[in-house]
């Protein structure tokens, strides 16, 4: 008689744990599905404060590469790759220390804008996703606040957008620039919004303006 009690104590504990696995499992699986989305707009943000910052280096880097060309017509890179070496002039120039992976699309294929006989004026990216940051950009920025999507958040340098652009597909070359992978050393910084301490001379350690507002 001991032993069939005992042997139905064992059983029922077993239904218990069994019972108290799958609440755990269900459990779990409710946290999960409410981190993950979470997780992806958490993810998305450092990507939109990523772009802002790369965005605005290759418009600084283009902007650069227009005042220091020679001659009385200035004239803008033909490549993004001019922006690594400029050799219009006896001295050689870096405007750009490298070409910068597009965070929201995870390449090299940016969107050129160009000016008609002029050359690249302006970069995009090509993602059509929906932008997350609606408000508090910088005030050159502010007209990404109506953007339908990333290729709206145009770098332009102002000249360039002042006397009309026109845009066509990237044609960057890949050699030399897959194992590139971009960081941003900037990111745990802090700068006021609308700040602009970032110009194509000064050193790499400026604080990234685009870290303090969603």
């Amino acid at each position: 008689m001991v032993i069939k009690n005992h042997a139905s104590y064992s059983w029922a504990e077993q239904g218990y744990i069994y019972l108290w696995t799958l609440f755990a499992v269900a459990l779990a699986g409710v946290v999960l599905a409410g981190v993950g989305p979470m997780w992806q707009i958490e993810s998305q943000r450092e990507k939109e404060i990523e772009l802002l910052y790369v965005g605005d280096q290759f418009k600084r880097a283009i902007e650069s590469y227009h005042i220091s060309s020679s001659g009385k017509a200035k004239r803008y890179p033909e490549s993004l790759e001019q922006l690594l070496e400029d050799r219009s002039s006896l001295v050689i120039k870096r405007h750009l220390r490298k070409i910068f992976l597009d965070p929201m699309t995870n390449s090299h294929d940016w969107g050129l804008i160009e000016k008609a006989g002029s050359g690249i004026t302006g970069v995009y990216s090509k993602s059509d996703k929906i932008p997350l940051k609606r408000a508090n950009f910088p005030e050159q920025y502010s007209a990404f606040s109506e953007a339908q999507s990333y290729k709206d958040w145009k770098f332009v340098h102002a000249t360039g957008a002042a006397s009309g652009t026109d845009s066509k597909q990237s044609t960057t070359s890949k050699s030399g620039l897959q194992n590139a992978t971009p960081t941003n050393p900037f990111a745990g910084d802090k700068a006021t919004a609308g700040s602009n301490p970032l110009s194509p001379n000064q050193p790499a350690n400026s604080a990234n303006p685009f870290t303090q507002n969603p």
